[in-house]
């Protein structure tokens, strides 16, 4: 006999409870008085009260899918940039170095700042890539 949540049932010696979890191989189940229990699901001393009803727990590959999809889509495709500040339309980052005799390097600051966001990018899906390999940690 398959119990599903929310099932009533009517104990001997517990009473009336109501199924609220499932092991592989225990009922859990709540009693008005007696708390808490765990019974084997081949126990058969109970009579159902009421029956709950049945939900489907599996998830398919698709819906794993579309759902990374959806936070992707919400997070890290759709971030607006944010402009700089009028005041450094066109301005330039000057890295002058302490030696008078070497040329300082100029950069423009939008690419500067471009290439700390690529860099940042990067950063991520190399992460990601670490993360979602099986090597050991002295691999």
């Amino acid at each position: 006999m398959k119990l599903n949540i929310g099932t009533i049932v009517d104990h001997p010696s517990l009473g009336e409870g109501v199924v609220f979890g499932t092991t592989e191989t225990n009922y859990r189940i709540y009693f008005q008085e007696q708390g808490e229990k765990e019974i084997s699901k081949s126990y058969e001393g109970f009579e159902i009260v009421e029956r709950g009803t049945e939900v489907d727990n599996s998830i398919s590959l698709e819906d794993v899918v579309a759902a990374v999809e959806n936070v992707f889509e919400q997070y890290y495709e759709s971030y607006d940039p944010i402009e700089l500040g009028d005041k450094w339309d066109g301005g330039m980052l000057v890295l002058q170095p302490a030696n008078s005799d070497l040329k300082p390097k100029e950069i423009p600051i939008e690419t500067f700042f471009h290439k700390i966001v690529m860099v940042r990018d990067r950063l991520r899906v190399m992460e990601q890539r670490i993360n979602s390999s099986n090597l050991d940690d002295e691999e």
